[in-house]
């Protein structure tokens, strides 16, 4: 209702409640559904909770004989990711997380209010976990053209930015904190991340997104789903491309894996 009641504000579109039926003829399919944390549950129990409520989706799409692509935003989305492409049987190109589309534009805004640049001429991506092991691929960052380290050296004092880089790190990871603090939820920019990513496949533009995808021996890891450079276009994921990160940070990037190596043993995956 609270939707179709802004309908006067933009394009004509059908808003309705679905059925299953629906997911026959989709083109992109989007995973929200999720339990929140009871008191006195453990981390555990949540998680078993939501992958059964992904598992009984991914059993409806299945059963409509769908061939869309699956997007899943229902946290903790990488191991949702994992769970709803093994429950589907399906290619993995086809069955992606939005991981850390949302984290990467936290970076990109940090990064152009701390050099007081447009936040469209800055291009730096978190890789990994949507989560806490999430990792800042400072070596693929560039601000007009110039990669950060350059820009730094050239106009900024080069001798505190190492202190800085760690401060911008904390603030991305612990952005979500604040924001659930202040009002309970994020809503509008993982809204607008979504929007990005579905625009993309829908609308076939080959966008560079670091959706949540699962691996298989690209940066040295096998079957775990975390975010990596993707080019997203019609039917998911192009291609996975393998950038040249330092070893510190393919280190960070495998030690996220782990991270979600060991919750997916925890859950008996």
């Amino acid at each position: 209702m609270d939707l179709s009641h802004g309908q006067p504000f933009f394009p004509p579109i059908s808003i309705h409640q679905g059925s299953k039926e629906d997911y026959a003829d989709s083109e992109v399919i989007v995973i929200t559904a999720g339990a929140g944390q009871k008191p006195g549950e453990t981390r555990l129990q949540l998680l078993q909770k939501n992958a059964s409520i992904v598992e009984s989706i991914m059993d409806d799409i299945v059963e409509q004989d769908s061939n869309a692509v699956i997007v899943v935003v229902a946290n903790p989305v990488d191991i949702l990711t994992k769970v709803a492409l093994e429950h589907s049987g399906w290619k993995r190109e086809q069955v992606i997380g939005s991981g850390t589309v949302l984290d990467t534009s936290r970076f990109r805004y940090l990064l152009s209010q701390h050099f007081d640049v447009d936040v469209r001429n800055v291009h730096a991506y978190i890789l990994g976990e949507h989560g806490d092991s999430e990792v800042a691929a400072w070596s693929m960052a560039h601000l007009a053209g110039l990669p950060i380290e350059e820009y730094v050296k050239r106009y900024k004092d080069s001798e505190t930015w190492p202190a800085i880089q760690k401060e911008l790190e904390q603030e991305v990871r612990d952005s979500a904190y604040h924001i659930i603090d202040y009002k309970g939820a994020t809503y509008f920019a993982i809204g607008m991340a979504l929007n990005r990513i579905v625009g993309s496949i829908l609308q076939r533009q080959r966008s560079l997104l670091t959706v949540s995808v699962k691996l298989d021996g690209e940066y040295g890891m096998d079957d775990v789903c975390m975010s990596v450079p993707c080019i997203v276009s019609d039917g998911g994921v192009r291609r996975i491309l393998e950038a040249d990160l330092t070893n510190e940070e393919l280190m960070g990037l495998r030690k996220s894996g782990k991270v979600l190596h060991d919750a997916l043993d925890e859950l008996g995956r």
